[in-house]
């Protein structure tokens, strides 16, 4: 385990170091942490090296005491870029963590070689927005099972949920524990809350940064129109759009994903000629 302070706070990150020439960064979806991808390491640490990092009120990283925007993470993600001396990585970034990923871009797009953006937005609409104002409200409650209902049956496909039961049942006696704890809830009421401001539509034909974006077919919370729509503005991007998946597509769809990655990786800066 690995620590870096950042402004008085301690930052978890965790950097995998295969030998390999490429470094992937992995930005965690807003309920995730570190742990979330440990079923992936082995695969990706075949051809990568991997840095994850928990965000702030984010898994094993500080709890914050006040309220702030998205923007924090951001600084916090090149002041540890900056410490490790990493330039030239692919960063790839899944919902809250690929908002962050097209901020970063917007400000820094020189230290990165490849954007992956999965189930991303350009900003909070006001459809998303209110969706987190009802988790929070329920967050409120302290009530973790209450918590687990209004949030992950809609993160997934209702072809996987219900094709999938046992494991949704499994995943539902995990996180209701959690769900449970009132500092776990505090932390998820900032962070929804911290992505309110989200907003870099305007700033995206400055992105020139070679990108993938990543949308699913029945994702209810970043809908596909939304992927489309920054796909038509980032200028050197490509869109791909995964069948019968919903907003976790990690986890719906675990080897197209992985391959997602992985080729992306491998290709990113190849020309061809035809």
């Amino acid at each position: 385990m690995s620590v870096f302070n950042f402004q008085n706070k301690d930052v978890f990150y965790q950097l995998d170091d295969a030998g390999k020439n490429q470094t992937l960064v992995i930005l965690n979806g807003i309920m995730m942490s570190h742990k979330s991808w440990e079923t992936f390491m082995p695969a990706l640490l075949k051809h990568v090296n991997v840095l994850r990092v928990d965000f702030l009120d984010q898994g094993a990283s500080s709890k914050m005491d006040e309220p702030y925007t998205q923007t924090i993470q951001v600084k916090l993600l090149k002041a540890l870029f900056d410490y490790l001396k990493l330039s030239n990585m692919t960063v790839m970034g899944i919902s809250y963590g690929a908002s962050v990923a097209l901020q970063y871009a917007v400000n820094h797009q020189n230290d990165l070689n490849g954007l992956l953006l999965f189930n991303v937005t350009a900003k909070t609409n006001p459809w998303l927005r209110d969706i987190g104002r009802g988790w929070n409200e329920v967050a409120k409650t302290k009530n973790g099972e209450a918590y687990y209902h209004i949030t992950i049956p809609y993160i997934y496909s209702p072809h996987f949920y219900q094709t999938n039961i046992q494991w949704m049942d499994n995943r539902k006696k995990l996180l209701v524990p959690l769900f449970s704890d009132a500092d776990f809830l505090d932390a998820m009421i900032r962070l929804t809350n911290s992505a309110e401001s989200h907003d870099v539509s305007n700033a995206l034909p400055t992105i020139e940064t070679r990108t993938l974006i990543v949308a699913s077919e029945h994702d209810y919370l970043t809908p596909v129109d939304e992927q489309q729509a920054i796909h038509e503005h980032m200028p050197n991007s490509d869109l791909i759009i995964l069948p019968t998946c919903g907003h976790a597509s990690m986890y719906e769809k675990p080897g197209v994903f992985i391959q997602t990655i992985l080729g992306f990786i491998a290709e990113n800066g190849e020309t061809y000629q035809l």
